[in-house]
């Protein structure tokens, strides 16, 4: 007889505070620094974050308190289950116990809202009542448009243009509560003009959308706007951990222990950090799980880029953050996983890879829409085309547990639906996808700039 397929933790079992790993990471932390090269101190990061956030980033205290306000606003859609994927087991023919955290819940259908309940709670506390922010896919967009409607602040959102034209239904969920979204590069700010005017035709990147984002945070002379970003820094890291902690709780009620396997695609970092810090916390104190960071084969982060100084966006606004990094110039091509083409990591997520607690992988978005569509034809729900990177690799493992006849326990992140992704499958199911892999020269070219940065301590 089956045990239950959902484990379901009640209101009252929501993790109570985050999970910091900066107390826990061993070596040594590169700090933010300035355009001198020396390290910035919190006053610099004030005119872009209000020093309620920039405490948290700074933070190496193991354990922070969720407020109660924001713990109301999770409470709308968390604890988010966790699913035994039995027909997809089936499917494959795995002696694996396949899991995932099913973060599609959300109001905005991501783990996004995650951190922007948070973010937007910050920042109302400081006085703040406009954010500006960037979005790549579209889900960190509506995802802070939404944590903005629940407190009666403004949100002005920033779209890598090649999302904007894919996925229009993002645009209206942003604007259905309450937000402002504008195709990236634009003409409402220097940073946009000055791309436009060297490439018309450009697709976008999140490193250019960043750009425009912060210079229209920082030029509010009121004082009254602060940017507000989905992933790589720190404390965006910190509040997605509410994921893993979860997680442990309901692997527990599973009658699981740790898992062998943990799986999360990657492009910030913030999905895959959510759900793998509070078990990265084990495998430093000597637990042997596999935890797998996957991202695309056409911008390969983790998998080729160096780890070095560089700034987080095209116009060098951003302090200079110690990550892997294809250079801040890097325009990706134009794949359907919006959310997994940036061009660097979280600071954190590439210093765990760094001490051998992370290994990427990089798989193409051919295999990783056909995962997504057996998953679809066999759990029910269709993930999202960054989602499907999670799904792939977890196949891949659950063969391979097939091959070497283990009952291995896989965990991974489902960190969003694609309900509004579906011009992605429809262009691979009539084949007009393609995979795409990064050109060497292209590699060359954008990776030429972190040279003239400071090297970080490795």
């Amino acid at each position: 007889m089956r045990k239950n397929k959902k484990i379901i933790l009640s209101e009252k079992e929501m993790p109570k505070q985050w999970y910091n790993i900066v107390a826990d990471l061993p070596g040594t932390l590169n700090p933010p620094l300035g355009p001198d090269g020396k390290p910035i101190g919190p006053e610099m990061l004030a005119p872009v974050f209000p020093m309620n956030l920039i405490e948290q980033e700074v933070s190496t205290e193991r354990w922070i308190d969720i407020p109660e306000k924001v713990m109301e606003m999770l409470s709308i859609w968390r604890p988010a289950p966790m699913v035994r994927a039995y027909a997809l087991e089936e499917a494959l023919g795995t002696p694996a116990r396949i899991y995932y955290k099913n973060e599609s819940v959300s109001p905005a259908g991501s783990h996004k809202p995650n951190t922007a309940v948070a973010q937007a709670y910050y920042n109302r506390e400081f006085g703040i009542r406009k954010l500006t922010t960037e979005t790549g896919a579209g889900q960190w967009g509506s995802a802070l448009a939404f944590a903005c409607s629940l407190l009666g602040m403004e949100c002005k959102v920033f779209m890598v243009r090649v999302s904007f034209d894919q996925k229009p239904f993002r645009k209206m969920m942003m604007q259905t509560w309450g937000g402002t979204c504008i195709a990236s590069p634009s003409n409402e700010t220097q940073a946009g003009r000055d791309v436009l005017a060297k490439y018309p035709d450009t697709p976008g990147s999140l490193g250019i959308a960043i750009s425009e984002a912060v210079e229209a945070a920082v030029t509010d002379e009121t004082g009254q706007t602060r940017y507000s970003l989905g992933s790589v820094l720190n404390h965006v890291m910190l509040h997605q951990t509410i994921i893993g902690l979860e997680a442990k709780k309901q692997l527990e009620k599973a009658g699981e222990k740790l898992p062998d396997v943990l799986i999360g695609c990657a492009g910030g970092g913030s999905n895959f950090a959510g759900l793998s810090f509070p078990f990265i916390q084990d495998k430093i104190h000597g637990a042997e799980i596999d935890v797998i960071a996957v991202e695309p084969k056409s911008c390969p982060t983790l998998t080729q880029a160096p780890f070095a100084y560089d700034h987080g966006d095209i116009a060098k606004m951003t302090p200079l953050l110690a990550m892997n990094s294809l250079g801040h110039g890097f325009i990706p091509p134009p794949i359907h996983a919006g959310g997994l083409r940036y061009h660097g990591m979280s600071p954190l997520v590439s210093h765990a890879v760094k001490e051998g607690l992370v290994r990427p992988e990089a798989i193409h978005q051919l295999e990783c829409y056909e995962a997504g569509l057996l998953f679809s034809r066999t759990e029910g729900i269709i993930p999202a085309p960054e989602t499907t990177h999670a799904i792939a690799s977890t196949i891949r493992q659950a063969k391979l547990a097939k091959e070497e006849g283990k009952e291995k326990v896989i965990l991974f992140n489902f960190s969003g639906h694609g309900l509004m992704d579906l011009v992605g499958y429809e262009k691979f199911l009539n084949g007009e996808l393609k995979d795409i892999k990064l050109a060497t020269k292209d590699f060359e070219q954008f990776t030429a700039v972190l040279k003239n940065h400071p090297s970080p301590v490795v």
